[in-house]
This record gives structure tokens, sequence and C-alpha cells, in this order.
């Protein structure tokens, strides 16, 4: 926990450079969430201040997210369904925060990721996403209760356990654009290296249906700069990107 709790000098410029959407993708004037109490926390040093908006290109924008990450009923509980919701000011269950600890090779050292994973993507940069309702932070991160597999749903894990709460910014399958902002989010538990396991929102599914869809973790189905074998497939159900701070 005590690695999970501090921030790695110099992420921050780490993630500028590396055009992580989460903070160089940020707009002035855009429509976020997060309540007042976590929107304003200014803990995390060089970073913008307070909960971090995680939303789904399928649905979204930076201007307008329309939906973000979201625990489903606000439940602080190990293995509660992450889902997206309409943005809120008011709503506790889309309070984030995101912990930069560096690059995945950061999290080897940490005993985190496995070998293999860093030697995959040892540049890339990883986080994780602590659920922190009105800005207290809950031990509970975004992640999977097992090594990830094919359509396993997205909960509340202890934080700073193990790869199964890291996410993996995968800046080779982006998008190629004049400004990159939106990543396949790569689960620290994946053994798949040839088509990862990266969080996904339900192809079928839509933020308001009943019961809520769970996000779940599924293989990545394709490669959009080019370095694979299929170009320009990568679905938006598979690119995430993110807003800071509270609605004003």
């Amino acid at each position: 926990m005590s690695f999970k709790s501090k921030l790695l000098a110099g992420a921050a410029s780490l993630a500028m450079a590396s055009g992580l959407a989460v903070v160089g993708g940020l707009t002035a004037g855009s429509a976020v969430a997060a309540t007042p109490s976590c929107g304003d926390n200014f803990f995390n040093q060089g970073l913008p201040p307070g909960c971090i908006n995680v939303f789904s290109r399928q649905f979204g924008t930076h201007r307008s997210p329309n939906f973000i990450m979201d625990v489903f009923r606000q439940g602080a509980k190990v293995g509660q369904p992450i889902i997206l919701f309409r943005t809120s000011n008011s709503d506790p269950a889309e309070d984030f925060t995101i912990s930069l600890q560096g690059t995945v090779t950061d999290f080897l050292g940490a005993g985190l990721v496995t070998s293999a994973t860093a030697l995959h993507y040892a540049n890339d940069v990883a986080f994780e996403l602590e659920y922190s309702p009105y800005g207290v932070q809950s031990g509970l991160c975004v992640g999977v209760a097992s090594t990830a597999i094919q359509n396993e749903g997205v909960s509340l894990q202890p934080c700073g356990v193990s790869g199964k709460t890291v996410w993996i910014a995968d800046d080779v399958d982006q998008p190629i654009q004049a400004i990159r902002t939106y990543f396949p989010f790569i689960n620290g538990s994946n053994t798949n290296f040839s088509h990862p396991f990266v969080l996904t929102y339900p192809s079928n599914g839509f933020p308001t249906d009943k019961p809520r869809p769970q996000l779940q973790v599924r293989n990545l189905t394709g490669f959009s700069s080019g370095f694979g074998p299929i170009v320009g497939t990568v679905p938006n159900t598979q690119l995430w990107s993110a807003t800071f701070g509270v609605i004003r």
C-alpha cells in the first residue's frame, strides 16, 4: 500500500511526454464529473487537480464525455461492478483518483507485473484508478478478480496488491491522429501478448440499459497505428480517455 499511495517523482512529465490522454488530452471548458470534494482535492503534485473522469470513445469526447466510469450503486466493496453512467457533479460513485507511478518497468520493480509484461510494454505508462468517493480514498481500485481472461467483468479490487489493478496505456495501438488522446488500456495481469486483454465496453450495451452493462476485459481486436497486421480496426469500445475536475 505504501507503493500505491505515493507518486513517483517525474511521473507527470513522463505521462505528458508519452501523450497519455488522461493528462495531455484535457481541453478547456470540458464538461466533466466528480463531486466538488473530489474534484478540488489537489493531492497529486504536478498533475491536474482532483478526480479523474474516464470515458469511452464510443459515447463521448473530451468536451462532452457524456458517460463516465462509475461504481455500481456506490458500493465500496471488493467485487463491486464498474459501469459507465451519465456525468454528474453530485454522484460520488463517479469519484476516482489516479496514481501514475511511472512506466511498466517501475511496476515490475515493485513486483506488481510480470517480467513478460515488462518485456513487451516496458516504457508504456502504467497507473491505478482508485475509488475515492467525495475525495476519500477507499483502498479499492478498478481491476479484475483473477488473471485477465476473455469477458471477465471489471470490478473493485484491493489496490497495490498485483497487476490485476494495474492498467497500461497502449501507445502502440492508439489511433493515428494529430493529437493522440485515446488509448486501449491493457490490464496488468495480461498474459496474451499478441492480442492483450484490454478494458472494453460490451459492444451490444448502452450505459442506460438495465441491468447496467459491466465493463469487461477482452482481447484487443485490431491495431490502429499500423504496427500490426490489421490497420485501423481497434473499435471505439476499446478506446479510452479522461478529463479531470468537477463541473462548474
